[in-house]
């Protein structure tokens, strides 16, 4: 069986409760975005599914295999994990912190494929340019898109990607959704968590609607991105453009404002 599944799985952290026995599945080929609140549990459970924390109960299992059995450096070739936030980059050239993405491979010792890799990576990310620039003196969202730039150049089967596009300006966030798209058509399998409900309308081909740390529902962006879901889970009202939806109003009423269209 292929592909990257979480099932039943409860995880806490600090002794509260964080995940109550999700159940996810990424497959090859697609992009599974995971939306909801604040404090839903959407990073976290990315998180499980990445390996990187444990589940108290239930299993992760990737291409048919238990994920904790894996050893490290195969689950690292296979898992791509981009994280919603890390500590500012060293003074290294933008290249060269790329280049930490092929560290899985290095038993390869592959040079050619490396940097063939990496230049990939530098062009879907928009950084060919700063390739010579030092990592710290790059502003925050040219930092997001070096974090993402690191991740695509593992060249894993499944991408992770924590709010990826929380610090973007509209066009570069367009640009990430886009490049994720053409991973799933090459048959990679993509998990993103977003908190803009019109990209994720648009690009994803699922939805995972997170709320208290469970799956409050699951399918297709139309499914699930409905008015009545909206005001239940987020408290907000939507109104539609084409297949996307954009939250409009707090339901109480307080955040209304006049539209200006100029």
């Amino acid at each position: 069986m292929t592909g990257l599944a979480a099932r039943g799985v409860t995880l806490s952290l600090g002794g509260r409760r964080v995940l109550h026995e999700a159940s996810v599945g990424v497959a090859p080929g697609e992009i599974v975005g995971v939306i909801g609140p604040n404090g839903a549990g959407k990073s976290t459970l990315l998180r499980a599914l990445a390996g990187i924390q444990r589940p108290d109960a239930g299993v992760v299992m990737l291409d048919g295999r238990e994920l904790a059995g894996m050893a490290p450096g195969d689950r690292a070739r296979r898992l791509s994990f981009l994280p919603q936030e890390e500590m500012p980059p060293p003074p290294m050239r933008v290249e060269d912190l790329v280049a930490f993405g092929r560290l899985p491979h290095r038993a390869a010792r592959d040079e050619a494929r490396d940097r063939a890799a990496v230049a990939r990576a530098l062009g879907e990310t928009g950084l060919l340019d700063l390739r010579g620039r030092p990592g710290s003196q790059l502003s925050g969202g040219e930092r997001a898109r070096l974090r993402l730039a690191r991740a695509l150049a593992v060249e894993a089967p499944y991408l992770l990607a924590d709010e990826p596009v929380a610090a973007l300006d509209p066009a570069h966030a367009l640009a990430v959704m886009a490049s994720f798209g053409r991973l799933a058509e090459g048959g990679r399998g993509v998990a993103v968590v977003l908190h803009d409900l019109t990209l994720a309308g648009r690009f994803c081909h699922r939805l995972v609607l997170m709320r208290d740390g469970r799956v409050a529902a699951h399918g297709r962006p139309a499914e699930i991105l409905t008015d009545a879901a909206m005001r239940a889970v987020y408290g907000v009202t939507v109104r539609r453009v084409g297949d996307a939806v954009v939250p409009w109003s707090l339901t109480d009423g307080r955040s209304e404002e006049k539209q200006v269209i100029s």
